[in-house]
């Protein structure tokens, strides 16, 4: 059926995680009306990152399945509101946050108490058309479709930036050099400080050096200790999702640092606290993004200061996904983004 035939038809295509390892193309309803606040998107680009792989794998915490998934969207507006007109190019947020919590009154929505991330704890937007919140749409203007869709993950990384308090002279260190370890770094390094990479694939931190430029590179935490890095790192951003990377980067803090945590896990984390202590060290949770974090990864694109064409590892449609969603799960060593087109 085609995408002219689903419309008339009023169904749509929709990428489904059924259970761990099964993904499938479901047919759907085509949403028609939205409900009172929310706005009908067209989808235009659906970047895949590591919660969808994690969904497929059945490794994620917070969620139900079968779930359509699909967080990092880029889209059109079909009905002109207030704000934006019919065809405008919109970034989605995709946590939808309930607004009168004690976090959202306190201008942290994206860690609401009833917080709903689309493609988590609601169906996503790997799929023709979803509703939003009219405030969780931004204007994409000066951004082509795919980079619009590059926004979100992006911005996980840039919140985490604000958040760790990073300051002119800071030696940085990101754990994890995949795609929010790379994003994190980048915004780290736009803050004019010594960024360092660490991760146990050779072939990652060589990709972050060939495409990024970075040069401090290290295979093995127990190895960094040494020389001018004797001291430790003022600032470390933890994007691995291991438990026993995190525990491994306390010993790595320097005095008077900051550990901020960017991946979660579900295993318990633990530390020894008297040298913890000694540090005087702060542990920062980070959580998705806030508006201005959008706001701030937007403002990098359109002047050039992030490379999104470096970012785009493959770009396929959803006709494609159901036979290389396994692959591309297992093998993501040469993977930063792959895009899809539903």
């Amino acid at each position: 059926m085609t995408i002219i035939d689903q419309i008339e038809a009023r169904t749509m295509t929709t990428g489904t995680c059924v259970e761990p390892g099964t993904f499938e193309l479901r047919e759907a309803p085509l949403p028609q009306v939205a409900p009172e606040g929310w706005t009908l998107v067209d989808i235009c680009a659906v970047g895949l990152c590591g919660t969808d792989y994690h969904i497929f794998q059945g490794k994620h915490p917070y969620l139900e399945y079968p779930r359509v998934i699909g967080h990092e969207l880029s889209g059109r507006v079909v009905e002109s509101t207030a704000e934006l007109k019919s065809g405008t190019l919109v970034v989605i947020n995709p946590y939808v946050s309930c607004g009168t919590c004690r976090a959202c009154l306190r201008g942290k929505p994206n860690c609401c108490t009833r917080i709903q991330v689309l493609g988590v704890h609601c169906d996503g937007g790997l799929c023709a058309r979803i509703a939003v919140p009219h405030n969780n749409l931004y204007a994409a203007e000066g951004l082509s479709e795919v980079q619009a869709a590059m926004v979100e993950f992006l911005a996980i990384g840039a919140h985490a930036v604000a958040r760790s308090g990073i300051a002119q002279g800071d030696r940085v260190l990101v754990t994890g050099a995949g795609p929010i370890g790379i994003g994190t770094a980048l915004f780290a390094r736009l803050q004019g400080v010594e960024v360092h990479l660490l991760d146990l694939s050779r072939k990652r931190l060589q990709l972050a050096s060939d495409k990024f430029g970075f040069k401090h590179l290290h295979e093995d935490s127990a190895a960094v200790l040494a020389g001018d890095l004797a001291d430790g790192f003022d600032v470390i951003f933890d994007a691995t999702g291991s438990a026993r990377a995190i525990e491994a980067g306390f010993p790595l803090l320097a005095h008077g640092s900051s550990y901020v945590l960017v991946s979660i896990v579900k295993d318990r984390i633990s530390f020894e606290d008297a040298e913890f202590h000694k540090r005087e060290a702060r542990i920062i949770g980070s959580r998705n993004a806030l508006k201005s974090d959008f706001e701030r990864v937007m403002d990098a694109i359109r002047t050039g200061a992030i490379d999104t064409d470096a970012l785009l590892s493959a770009e396929l449609s959803l006709a494609d996904l159901p036979t290389r969603f396994s692959a591309l799960a297992e093998d993501r060593e040469a993977l930063i983004k792959a895009i899809v087109r539903p």
